[in-house]
Parts: C-alpha cells; sequence; structure tokens
C-alpha cells in the first residue's frame, strides 16, 4: 500500500506543477497586466487557438487532481485505521476484563473540622520509646 500511496504522491505532485504552468501560460480575459509581461508570447509560440486548448488541458488537469486528492485520502485513512498503536491500545482494554477495586473506608470528619497538617515533627520510627522527660526542662522560673 505504501508503494501505492507514493507512486500517487508523484502522480499529485506532477498534476499539480503542470496546472499551475498551465495557468500562468493561459491569456487574461481582461488582458490587463498578464499582456503587461508578455500574454501574447504563447499565442506567438503555439498559434492562434491556445487558448481553448488550455483551457481544455486545465479542466482536465483539475479533474485528475481532485481524482488523485480523494484517491489519496481514501488510501491515507485505510492506511492509518488498518494497524495503528492506538486501535492496539483500544482493543487490548476492551479484551481485558475489568476488575472492581476493593471499596476503601475513608474517615469521616465533622463538617466544621479541618483536617491538622501533618509534619511529621512528632513520629518516632517503630520500636523506640520517646525520650525521658529532664527534670531542666520541667522546671520553668
Amino acid at each position: 500500500m505504501n508503494l501505492l500511496i507514493n507512486l500517487l504522491l508523484g502522480l499529485f505532485v506532477l498534476v499539480s506543477l503542470l496546472m499551475v504552468l498551465v495557468i500562468l501560460m493561459q491569456r487574461p480575459k481582461s488582458e490587463g497586466l498578464g499582456a503587461a509581461f508578455g500574454g501574447a508570447v504563447t499565442e506567438n509560440i503555439f498559434g492562434a487557438q491556445t487558448t481553448n486548448v488550455l483551457v481544455k488541458f486545465t479542466s482536465w488537469l483539475a479533474g485528475i487532481f481532485f481524482a488523485l486528492t480523494f484517491a489519496l485520502s481514501i488510501l491515507y485513512a485505510h492506511r492509518s485505521t488498518a494497524d495503528s498503536a492506538f486501535r492496539r491500545e483500544l482493543m487490548k482494554t476492551q479484551r481485558a476484563p475489568h476488575a472492581s477495586p476493593a471499596p476503601t473506608t475513608v474517615p469521616q470528619t465533622s463538617p466544621g473540622a479541618s483536617p491538622a497538617p501533618d509534619s511529621g515533627a512528632g513520629v518516632l520510627p517503630a520500636g523506640t520509646t520517646p525520650p525521658a522527660a529532664s527534670p531542666a526542662a520541667s522546671a520553668k522560673p
């Protein structure tokens, strides 16, 4: 599929460049600025009926351009949905059984009480005893 997409992209670029060149070669209807930059050159080179041929060629190129755009959009959409990592992850989660987590109990507090922040200042490691109060600390002058 990638080979087909690359081939169509190359053709798409070629048609786009040809369309730009053919449109720039056309003689404007109002003979304004295009005549100042050599709008009559194509008539001198290709003959008097050049405008009719260029208009038909432009319409064919435009049709091919839109057909290639449509084909490329279908191929890109098919390639992206065929095998993507996102699709595989979605398929994994659909196949995996959904285990419900065990309900956890949250201690209820009264509406007016706010929890005190825990600074960890009074926490002792497990297996240790709190130090005895010294007599100098308890006697205040």
